[in-house]
């Protein structure tokens, strides 16, 4: 994150005098300050942006006359979002400050030597593998009926989810599930670049699993976590915790097909609704 400080600092911050002279670019309370805004504006910015574009091209709107669609639900999904970014952004920029204090394992560069940008991916395919078996774990026991309905039932309202209800939950909710992200590099070497690159893309993957469209090529339908895995956990709550991958729900037991998979997608119940209707008008 000390990378978008420095642009922060040389193109805005300082730029434009936001804060008094006397205080340095390393004064804590600055970068602290610095930081909130920052997470505030990209994490806010970042959601609109990437749930903006795949409701707009790639979700079903027909999914919007399901009969466990809310009623002015795109509207409540984008206000609970809005609202409660900025307070994941508070517990979430303590992280980011130690981390732009010099305590984590975040490096600049290429390893030396002829293994350079092997390590480089051995470390993002770490991150992937540590962050999607650390969340299976923390959404899994979000589930737990004593902390479900105090935390996690929030994100659980949509039942037919839009891509604006990604980010959608309690701010416990979204901070534990972030968790693992902002501790991976405090416990394992990553290049800085890589972990802005893989941080974006974690938001993106968040809400692209929420955006109704099941298309992956077949080969990879086994192993992939997409937006048909996590529909069906929207409406059976106890399948499908995975984050990228199905690997965790098979190890976990809690692996169920995707119905669109098979056929059952939440827009052929509704056409065939219709069709029903309209026959017993007829």
């Amino acid at each position: 994150m000390d990378i978008v400080l420095n642009v922060a600092d040389d193109y805005f911050f300082d730029k434009f005098h936001v804060y008094p002279q006397s205080w340095s670019n390393d004064l804590w309370i600055r970068q602290v300050c610095s930081l909130y805004v920052l997470t505030c504006l990209s994490g806010v910015g970042l959601y609109l942006a990437s749930a903006s574009f795949n409701y707009f091209l790639l979700f079903d709107r027909r999914l919007e006359k399901h009969p466990l669609f809310l009623k002015n639900q795109i509207r409540r999904e984008i206000e609970t979002s809005v609202k409660i970014l900025p307070v994941i952004a508070v517990m979430t920029v303590g992280m980011f400050f130690v981390e732009v204090r010099g305590y984590s394992k975040l490096f600049d560069g290429i390893p030396s030597g002829e293994l350079g940008w092997l390590l480089i991916t051995r470390d993002i395919l770490g991150f992937i593998f540590f962050t999607d078996c650390a969340i299976y774990w923390i959404h899994r026991w979000m589930h737990n009926r004593l902390v479900y309905k105090h935390v996690h039932k929030m994100h659980h309202i949509w039942k037919v989810p839009t891509p604006f209800a990604s980010h959608a939950f309690h701010p416990i909710d979204g901070f534990l599930q972030s968790l693992p992200y902002h501790l991976y590099p405090f416990l394992f070497p990553l290049n800085k670049y890589a972990y802005l690159v893989l941080f974006v893309l974690v938001n993106v993957w968040t809400i692209s699993i929420h955006d109704g469209d099941y298309r992956v090529p077949a080969f990879l339908r086994p192993f992939i976590n997409g937006s048909a895995h996590h529909t069906d956990h929207h409406l059976y709550y106890n399948y499908n915790y995975g984050q990228y991958f199905t690997l965790w729900d098979r190890i976990g037991g809690s692996f169920k097909t995707p119905s669109a998979f098979e056929g059952k997608t939440l827009v052929e119940e509704i056409m065939d609704k219709e069709r029903n209707g309209k026959n017993h008008v007829d």
